[in-house]
């Protein structure tokens, strides 16, 4: 892997060596993927107008979440299914993530149960988490996040229907039903049965997902537990100031990595607003088309706690299993710290708004 030199690399690297179907489910958009390509075409609007003079000889990017500190402010976000990309799948991300000394904010749609990950994940554990249809399922799911360690839960928010992702169309793709979601199904409990016909992402969604989900269902979840919970999927200050409002108590700004609406705006072009509205009642992250140390400065800039990268990740795990998941979250440390020493930051709290600029 020494060939591959940055996240890019590994993207190319990683599509030569999947499979179609595995390989559009986790790089795809929905219908024209505007909004995908948006997400990484959104960050060359900004530029770093760059201190110096600034003694950054020593540099230290730790930062603090809800009590818990991690030494740099870059999360793996929650994506599904990690085994289509190598067959330790969560494992092997979770001991990634520790490795380089951040979290892992897992799907509940992993193939790994939470409580086998929460074990690797030594660095700590969060939990995304899609509300279903049948609120004992949702309600279990959370109390087995609390169980198990997890520091915070992620309420997606933006997918009461799934998008409409037509590179999985074109390739008929679904779930293999040998890649069972351990999280939804009682635990210990044996694989489903390989005979059993696989599913579609979107008819998943569909037929599992609670639609009817509201504000009330928010103050439901945060009265259920005493973990901080995240709304996950906002790009509107008043859906931020409204999730204040009903308990949450941090938002990431995120359209789903694109997959969802298409058309929707960039994080990175919405971040300002969502955080100059809520001020300091929410911690605010953001996720969506970041693949350079830059970009993480740039949305530290613009307020945001910590960022969230998914893909990359997936990358590095179909390239190289475990190795290759913390090479991906090396190589962007890296250029995040080289980033902070050009830009005059000594640490992430010297990277403020006044850093930045839109063109």
């Amino acid at each position: 892997m020494d060939e591959l030199i940055n996240l890019f690399d590994f993207e190319k690297a990683a599509l030569e060596r999947m499979p179609a179907g595995a390989r559009d489910y986790f790089r795809g958009g929905a219908h024209d993927e505007l909004t995908l390509r948006d997400n990484r075409a959104a960050f060359e609007r900004w530029q770093i107008h760059y201190r110096v003079l600034r003694d950054v000889a020593r540099r230290d990017a730790a930062t603090e979440l809800f009590g818990h500190r991690v030494e740099w402010p870059v999360l793996v976000a929650p994506t599904a299914c990690h085994q289509l990309a190598h067959p330790d799948g969560e494992l092997a991300t979770a001991r990634a993530a520790c490795a380089v000394g951040t979290t892992m904010v897992l799907s509940t749609l992993s193939n790994y149960a939470m409580e086998d990950v929460a074990r690797e994940a030594r660095c700590g554990l969060w939990f995304q988490l899609y509300v279903y249809r049948d609120r004992g399922v949702t309600g279990d799911l959370v109390a087995r996040a609390a169980a198990c360690g997890c520091r915070a839960i992620a309420l997606t928010v933006d997918a009461p229907i799934g998008g409409v992702r037509e590179r999985d169309l074109r390739n008929a793709f679904a779930f293999p039903s040998e890649l069972p979601m351990r999280n939804v199904l009682p635990v210990g409990s044996p694989a489903p049965d390989p005979d059993v016909p696989p599913i579609s992402f979107q008819r998943y969604v569909n037929s599992m997902f609670d639609p009817s989900l509201d504000w009330g269902d928010l103050e439901w979840l945060c009265a259920r537990t005493e973990l901080p919970v995240l709304v996950k999927g906002v790009v509107r200050p008043d859906d931020a100031v409204r999730a204040a409002e009903h308990g949450a108590q941090g938002v990431i700004v995120s359209n789903h990595g694109g997959r969802q609406l298409d058309t929707a705006p960039a994080a990175i072009d919405v971040l300002d607003s969502i955080v100059q509205a809520v001020g300091a009642r929410l911690t605010v992250l953001a996720d969506g088309g970041i693949r350079r140390g830059t970009d993480v400065l740039k949305a530290l800039a613009l307020g945001a706690r910590a960022v969230l990268v998914g893909r990359p990740v997936l990358w590095g795990l179909a390239v190289g299993g475990e190795a290759g998941a913390r090479r991906v979250l090396e190589l962007l440390r890296n250029e995040l710290d080289v980033a902070m020493a050009l830009s005059g930051c000594r640490t992430v709290n010297e990277i403020d708004r006044d850093l930045v600029r839109r063109v």
